[in-house]
């Protein structure tokens, strides 16, 4: 059984993946980042105050997810930006084709193998964040720092996945990699930067039709803001810099769902494209 799996087309591709990250230090230096950022934000925070307080936890996960809705996307679109394009245009990608391996064993090895390498990023990073946290301060209680850590990193590997997988999208909808990088930073700032603009337009603007079913639409079209959504809402924060907590009603663990659904149509839209690509 265990030599099946272990020979199995995908774990191969995902393995490859894997090893490439690893051998490249993509996971050292993203890691890095995310660990650097993070712990700037948990402890040199009220630095600019001229004080050194922790702040509350609720203020601390509103805090790593505003930061993290940014960094962790750009993440995931420099880890794919390149996973079919990059390899069409060294001719490898040709070459895995004329294996005895099909398009959506190599798609979901790649998928499979790109997002345990951003897990391992998330994990670490924050993972170390949350127990400097809990030993340095000893202001925290152990079961909720646990508990909001667990739902950011869970969500984070989310939000990151749908990134990996848009960025199959475009990697297997253009042909050079110049216009991949163009196309999937601009994605970014729509959905990160200019989306949120517009949903505040609307919710300041105080439209009759903007009421909570259409305020749960709209959250739902974009991962980024149930990314945001679940970290906040988790930990009921009526404080939080997000805009739209107070209209939210939806369950946690339907944002999950909505998230993982995303990350689910765009894995079968990349397919079909890869399907066809000549």
């Amino acid at each position: 059984m265990n030599s099946r799996i272990s020979t199995s087309p995908i774990v191969i591709v995902a393995n490859k993946e894997l090893r490439d990250s690893l051998r490249n230090r993509w996971v050292l230096f993203m890691g890095s980042l995310f660990l650097l950022l993070s712990l700037s934000i948990t402890f040199a925070g009220s630095a600019v105050r001229g004080e050194f307080v922790l702040p509350a936890l609720t203020q601390l996960m509103s805090n790593l997810s505003t930061v993290s809705v940014f960094i962790i996307p750009l993440a995931a679109i420099l880890l794919s930006y390149d996973s079919f394009i990059g390899e069409q245009e060294s001719g490898t990608l040709l070459l895995l084709l004329t294996y005895p391996i099909s398009r959506t064993q190599i798609l979901i090895g790649k998928l499979i193998g790109h997002s345990v390498v951003m897990m391992i990023t998330i994990s670490c990073s924050f993972g170390l964040t949350a127990i400097l946290l809990y030993f340095v301060s000893g202001k925290y209680d152990a079961i909720e720092l646990l508990n909001a850590f667990v739902v950011f990193i869970t969500s984070s590997y989310l939000l990151a996945a749908y990134f990996i997988v848009l960025g199959y999208i475009v990697s297997l909808s253009v042909t050079e990699k110049a216009k991949a990088v163009a196309g999937l930073l601009f994605l970014w700032f729509l959905f990160v930067l200019v989306y949120d603009l517009l949903f505040l337009a609307i919710l300041v603007a105080d439209f009759s039709f903007v009421g909570e079913r259409v305020t749960h639409v709209l959250i739902a079209l974009n991962p980024t803001d149930l990314y945001r959504a679940i970290n906040v809402i988790n930990l009921d924060d009526t404080n939080a810099s997000v805009f739209f907590v107070n209209d939210v009603t939806l369950n946690k663990g339907v944002m999950y769902l909505v998230t993982a659904a995303w990350v689910g149509c765009l894995t079968a839209v990349s397919l079909k494209i890869f399907k066809y690509k000549h």
